[in-house]
């Protein structure tokens, strides 16, 4: 089990490092399947931003692997330049 872990690590680490910006959803951009996906997708789309796709739902490692990855629950997760965007919380300084 331990070698998926380092499969699917070594998988993440090759997606972000090859794409500036990579999206880590259910379903496909074409046919996303959940609200928050279709959401995203349809941002950057609006935006006119090129961007790579994962679909976790093809692979249990994949979805499980992304979230202890970054280490956070949830998906969609938007990573710009290896940096997770999904999971940001705002910070106020002052």
């Amino acid at each position: 089990m331990n070698d998926i872990n380092i499969d699917v690590t070594e998988s993440i680490n090759n997606e972000l490092n090859t794409n500036d910006i990579v999206l880590f959803m259910k379903g496909t951009p074409d046919f996303p399947m959940c609200g928050f996906s279709a959401a995203t997708v349809q941002v950057l789309k609006n935006l006119g931003i090129s961007f790579s796709s994962i679909n976790v739902l093809d692979s249990n490692e994949m979805r499980e692997g992304i979230k202890k990855f970054s280490d956070w629950p949830t998906i969609p997760q938007l990573y710009v330049k290896k940096d997770p965007k999904s999971n940001e919380k705002s910070e106020k300084k002052g």
